[in-house]
């Protein structure tokens, strides 16, 4: 089910009819239908109903209206893609004769360095919720598990916490992952984070379950499946008992894991892969960190660096 958008001018028939299209036969997420409903809507009241006749001008117009409403390039890019698959779907389905968003320029966007923690930030983090005396309480050992295994996979949030008890592998050291657009991959992990779920399993989740049932590995108190933004608060929380105060995601978990495969030699396919990236350009920013690394070696090591 579709959340609803805060819009004044309702979708029209043919935005409803791709948003179902983008749901049912695209496989997309929630979170992305919501954005592309946002973006329609926007559209929609933007041409005053009219956006099943705007022409090439009239989108172009439109684009460029977005820099005057002060959107940064990234959310107006999204903006574009939206546009662009929207007409592409009405033209597909022989709705308009020709696709007038065919060439919609996007804007250029400066790729950003991601953040991401170093080897022995990553280390305090993963102990931080067994450093204390309430080391074997169910809850200490399911988020030590949840953070082993983040690590262990570069997992994205969403993934992680729908993952079910099913999807694990155990004896292999494979995770069968539902990633974006509903595709299916597989993704190892290291007996590091075997060993933490295991011991979770063991000692913390039936506990935690109470005798209640559920599919999903990792679980609250309440026995329901964790949902991202508890982990959210859990992760922060865990890192600013170890001194990580800066602002700390699940996402820097994934950039650090995908960062330290790139340093440690790995090639970008295979990350790109564990990943779930649809394309290896998105992959290819962290051969950008690993050469500032670089930089940083031969500055600090090299006789004239």
């Amino acid at each position: 089910m579709l959340p609803s958008a805060p819009v004044a001018r309702p979708l029209s028939g043919l935005a409803l009819s791709y948003l179902d299209f983008c749901r049912v036969e695209k496989g997309l997420a929630p979170n992305s239908l919501y954005s592309y409903r946002i973006d329609l809507a926007r559209l929609g009241e933007k041409l005053a109903g009219a956006e099943r006749d705007a022409s090439a001008a009239d989108l172009s117009a439109y684009v460029e209206g977005m820099y005057g409403d002060g959107l940064s390039p990234r959310s107006i890019a999204r903006h574009v893609a939206t546009i662009r698959n929207y007409y592409q779907f009405l033209t597909t389905e022989g709705v308009i004769p020709r696709d007038p968003a065919e060439f919609l320029a996007a804007p250029k966007q400066w790729t950003t360095i991601p953040k991401y923690l170093n080897r022995e930030e990553v280390e305090r983090l993963l102990l931080a919720p067994v450093a204390n005396t309430e080391a074997r309480k169910p809850i200490a050992l399911r988020d030590r598990a949840m953070l082993e295994l983040l690590y262990a996979t570069g997992l994205r949030v969403t993934e992680l916490c729908k993952l079910e008890l099913a999807a694990v592998e155990r004896a292999l050291g494979v995770l069968r992952v539902t990633g974006k657009g509903n595709k299916q991959r597989l993704v190892p992990f290291g007996e590091s984070a075997g060993e933490a779920m295991d011991v979770y399993l063991a000692e913390g989740r039936g506990k935690l379950l109470k005798g209640r049932a559920s599919r999903h590995l990792f679980v609250t108190a309440r026995g329901r499946a964790m949902v991202r933004q508890t982990f959210w608060v859990l992760i922060r929380k865990h890192g600013r008992s170890v001194g990580i105060f800066r602002r700390l995601t699940p996402h820097v978990i994934r950039h650090s894991f995908a960062t330290h495969l790139v340093e440690g030699g790995a090639d970008l396919r295979s990350v790109q892969v564990m990943l779930g990236h649809a394309d290896i350009s998105t992959t290819q920013v962290y051969t950008h960190v690993a050469q500032r690394r670089l930089r940083d070696t031969l500055d600090r090591h090299h006789p004239r660096g």
